[in-house]
């Protein structure tokens, strides 16, 4: 198979400064998670992206000094020797296929935290802490500024020497550059404050400085934020963030642009936004640069990507989620095999990976974040160890995937599914408003399994115990989800509520299976990610009066790790829906439910038409429980495992891992199945911590955490 000719465009090389791209793929910078102490895991993930097909794999943020400490979320540091070694392993793992290496230098200034490194925070006027809590930022004096821009040339310079072919000005995501930028937070009088010409100079200067430094073996990028998406007193596409394209359009080497105000914004999931949502903002600057540009916008379509580059949109594809969900997208469309992309359902996962400071996930990719510690490579899969077949009892997406994934080592596979529908929860949750591209997870691994000759699909297929026990597999894998609780008990709720069982107190389960709802309806979330929210909506679309009551001071409060949860609220709040925070459900009888409030207790009343209870779902184990009691009568009898919700209800992303995970491990020693840990140890010729002398004084070299330093076999 070969390249469809419409995306041949995709595929030309494209020159930026004194490196060329090998072809117009540009993953974008983004977290992991996994940062300074996990090199190696670092390494791997960003060369399996190189291997993909990515003309320019980039790394996370990457800090530049310790006064910029993002801890305890997991950030790259270029501080010392040490740093440029770690680093080395990612370039040299980027260029073992061929593409270039780019690192993204970083200072936070009032956006980190430094509650590791307990500098003070810096900013360009005095200020509170973009992260809340007690103190703030202190405005940055003329010595300051001349600090960091000495911290950028010298991190520029390992950089250069770690073998990165693009190094990064960092003006993005209202991180410190873009906040002498921005009017909002530069209250400066001085000639870095005030006309906008003044509020450029430190970015002007970072880029002339980074160059210098650099000479002419790199490219510099600047990732400049050119809308924060606070209306008229910040900067804006059509006003500044314009303009300080044109007043530095030619000085760097290329243009990497997108929207800020907060990283929820940029990286927006597709319950708020569209493919492309990105274009209305950053589409004019090519028209005011000769030099390449790339922006990102959760390209998953081919036929979108080179409309990009046809329209003079930009010279590149960024992408970050999409290389997650497949890092073999650039190469699946350049060999024909476009039908075989594992497409993004942008539900940020991944971003809720790094707000919770662990490796990164991602609900349609089970390999990121594994490559290292457990070897498991997104297209490559070691072959079946045995003749055994294999009975998938359950087609969500834990059976989904593992099925497909046994068919790819080549067992014997029969995939069973009780109902006529494949897909399980993904094919209902899909269906509530915005959630339509979650789809995507069911809808690609059908795609898949039709072309695995060892695997057969037998929908409307509801087995007992005995039909089980019946079909002489070697080993059953039970699938079989988990169902919405009826008795009140969620996170916060501990104990049964008391209620009587009533036609008008309903579940998630019953929404989708069609009950009829009788408003006003009163949605309860003691669950707090999607699900509550999204029910409030779809119902308040069918024309229902909706209250939804949560026992947390915001809603939806886990979509904060999804950066979704500010957009959630705002939608609920725009469409009507009345809110009442802070209030665990005590009681229901007869269309009445009493809530307590979370703090004093005090009970406020709430009338219904239609109850509908979101709080935590049940492990559906009828059909585990009646093979282990089955399994006394039997001599020889089946392995039986349990996966995904039918053993502990999680994510969509926890349920494909499951899946994905018996799938790789089956046949395998138990040892193999232990994943490598990244451990501190000590380079050549280090002293062990408690043999490090304190060394007074300023110029006293700082003694960086031996959890940087990490080993395989040895490093």
């Amino acid at each position: 198979m070969r390249c469809n000719p419409r995306y041949e465009i995709l595929f030309e090389p494209v020159r930026i400064g004194p490196v060329t791209a090998p072809n117009r793929f540009y993953q974008t910078p983004h977290a992991t998670g996994m940062g300074y102490q996990k090199p190696f895991s670092g390494a791997a993930l960003r060369g399996i992206k190189a291997e993909g097909g990515w003309g320019v794999v980039s790394t996370e943020y990457c800090s530049i000094h310790p006064s910029s400490d993002d801890s305890p979320f997991g950030f790259l540091t270029l501080w010392d020797e040490d740093d440029v070694r770690d680093l080395a392993r990612t370039a040299d793992a980027i260029h073992a296929h061929g593409s270039l290496a780019a690192i993204e230098l970083w200072h936070g200034g009032a956006h980190t935290n430094n509650r590791l490194t307990r500098e003070q925070l810096l900013a360009p006027s005095a200020q509170s802490a973009k992260f809340v809590q007690p103190g703030g930022a202190r405005a940055m004096d003329r010595q300051d500024i001349a600090d960091f821009r000495r911290w950028q040339r010298e991190a520029a310079i390992r950089a250069r020497r770690a073998g990165f072919d693009i190094v990064y000005c960092y003006a993005g995501h209202d991180y410190l550059p873009f906040q002498f930028l921005s009017r909002r937070t530069n209250r400066r009088t001085d000639e870095y404050g005030g006309a906008l010409e003044n509020r450029v100079r430190l970015l002007r200067e970072m880029i002339e400085d980074t160059k210098d430094a650099v000479g002419d073996t790199c490219a510099v990028a600047v990732r400049l934020a050119v809308d924060e998406l606070h209306g008229s007193h910040g900067i804006t596409s059509e006003g500044e963030g314009r303009e300080v394209v044109e007043m530095l359009a030619e000085l760097p080497d290329l243009w990497d642009v997108n929207v800020a105000g907060s990283l929820g914004n940029d990286s927006k999931s597709s319950r708020f936004s569209p493919e492309g949502f990105q274009e209305d903002h950053v589409g004019f600057v090519k028209r005011v640069t000769t030099k390449p540009v790339v922006s990102v916008g959760r390209f998953t379509s081919p036929d979108t990507m080179a409309g990009q580059i046809r329209r003079g949109i930009q010279d590149f594809i960024g992408a970050a989620r999409p290389s997650i969900a497949d890092p073999f997208l650039p190469k699946k469309i350049l060999e024909g095999r476009e039908d075989e992309i594992r497409e993004c359902i942008g539900c940020n996962i991944c971003r809720a990976a790094n707000n919770e400071s662990v490796p990164l996930r991602c609900t349609q990719n089970p390999t990121i974040g594994e490559e290292w510690r457990r070897g498991w490579h997104p297209e490559r899969i070691a072959g079946s160890g045995s003749q055994a077949r294999v009975l998938v009892v359950g087609a969500g997406p834990a059976g989904l995937e593992c099925a497909l994934t046994l068919g790819r080592r080549g067992y014997g596979v029969m995939l069973a599914e009780a109902g006529n529908t494949l897909g399980g929860r993904v094919s209902r949750e899909a269906t509530l408003p915005g959630l339509a591209a979650w789809a995507r997870v069911r809808d690609h691994r059908l795609h898949m399994l039709g072309k695995q000759p060892s695997v057969e699909i037998y929908p409307g297929s509801r087995l007992g115990a005995e039909d089980v026990l019946s079909l002489g597999v070697d080993h059953v894998v039970l699938a079989t989800g988990s169902s919405w609780r009826r008795d009140g008990i969620g996170a916060s709720v501990e104990m049964p509520v008391p209620m009587a069982a009533s036609a008008s107190i309903l579940t998630p389960d019953d929404i989708f299976d069609g009950a009829a709802v009788k408003g006003p309806v009163l949605v309860y979330d003691d669950e707090h990610y999607f699900m509550g929210g999204a029910l409030a909506e779809k119902l308040r679309l069918a024309g229902h009066a909706v209250t939804i009551a949560t026992t947390l001071p915001v809603l939806s409060s886990w979509t904060q790790m999804t950066d979704e949860q500010f957009f959630v609220q705002k939608q609920l709040m725009e469409a009507g829906i009345d809110l009442l925070l802070s209030h665990n459900l005590a009681s229901v009888a007869d269309g009445v439910a009493d809530f307590a409030c979370a703090y004093t207790g005090r009970i406020t009343r709430r009338d219904f038409g239609a109850l509908v209870l979101v709080t935590g779902r049940i492990a559906e184990t009828a059909l585990f429980d009646a093979l282990s009691a089955a399994t006394d009568a039997h001599g020889d009898i089946p392995s039986i495992t349990r996966i995904g919700d039918c053993l502990a209800p999680a994510s969509i992303a926890d349920a494909v891992h499951a899946g994905h995970k018996f799938a790789r491990h089956l046949d395998l020693p138990a040892e193999a199945t232990v994943p490598l840990r990244e451990r501190p140890s000590f380079a050549t010729g280090d002293k062990p911590w408690n043999a490090v002398q304190p060394v007074a004084g300023p110029a006293a070299r700082s003694v960086k955490s031996a959890a940087s330093r990490s080993v395989r076999g040895s490093s």
